[in-house]
């Protein structure tokens, strides 16, 4: 199957093709020649006994411990890989259809990118592939998110110059350093975002005997939450359940407190970044030192991550601009650049069959 031929790019001229980053926490889909035009989170809800689907993206996430008894609110996707196949079709599907809500119809099926965490199996891309599919793409194309992110935040992949990026996201951490246009070296672990939200929940559990849930731990980590001393701490109330007594109960927590909530988690993440510097080449490692790390992803916003890399490992850590958006970005512009496509994507056929460019 080739990776351009002259239907494909009749058929281009009316689809809108797109890429998408299919996250943990949040999807996101950039439109080729439009950008970014979804942004809502990786939620839906489902009734319990026939898993018909209710509501998708930000409605659904809104439902998360409110619903009744018969309904529940998944996130179909746990660290970077599809746990609930059918449900995670049904989303991909409503997300494709609402990018192409505002052309007319009959539309074609666009050519669909997806950013997949490095370190999933042949059987998990196999199965963000045929989701793809059976969500409406004509074709799909699969690309590694760290490159994704490299190339959404405007790192020089194709050349000999080596560089770095530190994708945090929902479910997995991923660090992979580039080179003529591949992955030299690379790294992943499943400690991120939501792993950071779970340090919360435990935190105010195990200190206070309070009991919060997922969206009450990410805000807090949004509001206090910090890598590094920040130059002014802060404090935030902190409202659950007291296991004790079972009744509502407020307190009052410190940026200082969440930050050793947090300190595992960013421990790891440091760990990881420092094991991938070790194993990259001595050529290269002096270009880092100049381009620096570029670290993507929603949890690259965790207030002073970037101090705290530097620190760690003596060189310059940057955030790349409107870092949640990178992966889409990244596999959106390949879309654009056909001679990007074929270096960096790999596509799937329907038989099966991998082509790595």
């Amino acid at each position: 199957m080739p990776l351009w031929n002259p239907i494909d790019a009749l058929l281009g001229l009316f689809s809108l093709d797109i890429g998408i980053d299919l996250g943990t926490a949040n999807t996101l889909v950039y439109v080729r020649g439009k950008g970014i035009v979804i942004n809502e989170p990786s939620w839906v809800a489902i009734e319990r006994d026939s898993r018909r689907v209710l509501s998708i993206g930000a409605e659904a996430k809104e439902m998360v411990g409110r619903t009744p008894a018969n309904i529940v609110a998944i996130r179909p996707l746990r660290d970077g890989v599809i746990s609930e196949f059918e449900v995670t079709q049904a989303m991909l599907d409503y997300f494709i259809k609402k990018a192409h809500q505002h052309m007319f119809t009959p539309i074609p099926r666009p050519r669909v990118v997806v950013g997949i965490p490095s370190g999933v199996t042949e059987v998990e891309r196999r199965a963000v592939y045929d989701a793809a599919i059976a969500a409406g793409a004509r074709e799909a194309y699969l690309i590694e998110e760290p490159m994704a992110a490299a190339i959404g935040a405007g790192l020089p992949v194709t050349e000999s110059r080596g560089s770095i990026v530190v994708d945090i996201g929902g479910g997995t951490t991923e660090v992979a350093v580039f080179a003529m246009g591949g992955i030299v070296t690379s790294g992943s672990i499943r400690v991120a975002g939501d792993e950071m939200d779970e340090d919360i929940i435990q935190y105010a559990r195990q200190k206070y005997n309070l009991m919060i849930g997922e969206q009450t731990a990410e805000r807090v980590k949004i509001a206090i939450g910090s890598a590094y001393p920040l130059p002014e701490e802060k404090t935030m109330l902190l409202r659950g359940r007291n296991l004790v007594t079972g009744l509502p109960e407020a307190v009052e927590v410190s940026s200082i407190e969440i930050r050793e909530a947090l300190s595992s988690s960013v421990s790891l993440i440091v760990d990881l970044i420092r094991d991938t510097l070790d194993d990259t080449p001595p050529e290269l490692v002096a270009d880092l030192m100049d381009i620096g790390i570029c670290l993507t992803g929603g949890g690259a916003l965790l207030k002073g991550m970037a101090e705290r890399v530097t620190q760690e490992t003596h060189i310059r850590a940057w955030v790349a601009q409107d870092a949640m958006t990178c992966v889409a970005r990244g596999a959106g512009m390949v879309l654009e650049n056909m001679n990007l496509l074929r270096q960096v994507v790999m596509a799937t056929d329907r038989r099966g069959t991998e082509l790595v460019s």
